[in-house]
C-alpha cells in the first residue's frame, strides 16, 4: 500500500531524509517513530503530496504522488497533531463540509456521517458547536472526518498528544476496529512507546535522516538486548535531546488548505 524506495529529500546541503527504503503492507498498523527533528514530517510531506523528493520513488496505493496527486490525495484520510477543525460549525457542519470537499455522493453523505458520529460516539452532540467539546471529543471527530470517504490509507499524526489515557485507548479502539473490518492501514507517529508497542504491527524509527531500524516491537528489542521499546528507542537514538524539524508548522497550515 505504501512503497518508499531510496527516497530522499535535501534543503540546500542538509539532507532531511537520506535514501530511506520501506513498505507497508495493505491493513498494517504501522508505526513511524523518531527524535524531534530526525525525518518524520518531511516523510510525511512526501507521502502525501506536499514536498516533492529530490530523489528515490515513493507509491502511494499504487499512485505515484508527483504525478498521480489527485489520485492519492483520494487514497488517504489524515489526522493532524494540531487541531483542524472548525470550531465556528457544529460537529454535523465539520463532516458535511469535509464530505463535499471529498466529493462524496450527495445520496450516501447523510447515511456515512451519521455511522461515523455514531461510531465515534458523537451522534447526539452532532449540533453542538466544535468550540465547546473538550479535545478528546475533538480527536474523535477529527478521526471521523478524516474517515468520511472511506480512504485505503489514515495517517495520524500524534494523534492522541495530550489526551488522558481512557481518551487515547477509545480512539485506538475505534481505529483498530477499522483496520480489521475493512483492512484500512494505518500508518501513525507518536511519542507515546507504550501506544506504539501495544498498537502497531511494525515499526520504523528514523534518526538524522535515516532509517536505523525496522521490525515489530519484540524484534527491536531482541537487536538491542532491551526490555521495552523506549529503551529499544534510546538505545538507536541515543539520549542527546532534539529540536523540532523547521516548518512542521508551515507544513500543517498548508495541509489544512489542501484538504
Amino acid at each position: 500500500m505504501i512503497d518508499v524506495k531510496n527516497l530522499t529529500k535535501k534543503f540546500k546541503e542538509f539532507k532531511a531524509v537520506d535514501d530511506i527504503s520501506f513498505s507497508v503492507k495493505e491493513g498494517e498498523i504501522f508505526a513511524f517513530l523518531g527524535p524531534n527533528g530526525a525525518g518524520k514530517s518531511t516523510t510525511i510531506k512526501m507521502l502525501t503530496t506536499l514536498l516533492r523528493p529530490t530523489g528515490g520513488s515513493i507509491s502511494i496505493n499504487g499512485h505515484d504522488p508527483i504525478k498521480n496527486q489527485d489520485e492519492v490525495r483520494r487514497s488517504f484520510g489524515i489526522v493532524f497533531q494540531d487541531p483542524s477543525l472548525d470550531d465556528e460549525l457544529t460537529a454535523l457542519e465539520n463532516m458535511e463540509f469535509h464530505a463535499i470537499l471529498y466529493r462524496v455522493p450527495k445520496e450516501i453523505r447523510k447515511g456515512r456521517i451519521e455511522q461515523l458520529l455514531k461510531f465515534v460516539e458523537l451522534w447526539d452532540r452532532k449540533d453542538e458547536f466544535v468550540k465547546n467539546f473538550s479535545g478528546g471529543m475533538k480527536r474523535r471527530l477529527e478521526v471521523a472526518r478524516g474517515l468520511i470517504h472511506h480512504p485505503k490509507i489514515l495517517f495520524l499524526d500524534e494523534p492522541t498528544l495530550g489526551l488522558d489515557p481512557q481518551t487515547r485507548n477509545h480512539i485506538w479502539t475505534h481505529i483498530k476496529g477499522l483496520n480489521q473490518e475493512e483492512k484500512m492501514t494505518v500508518f501513525f507517529t507518536t511519542h507515546y512507546m507504550e501506544e506504539a508497542e501495544k498498537v502497531a504491527q511494525r515499526i520504523a524509527i528514523i534518526d538524522h535522516g535515516k532509517i536505523v531500524a525496522v521490525g515489530t516491537s519484540e524484534e527491536l528489542k531482541q537487536k538491542t538486548k532491551t526490555n521495552s521499546l523506549e529503551e529499544a528507542f534510546l538505545a538507536l537514538t541515543g539520549t542527546t535531546i532534539r529540536e523540532e524539524q523547521a516548518g512542521s508548522t508551515d507544513w500543517m497550515r498548508k495541509m489544512r488548505r489542501v484538504h
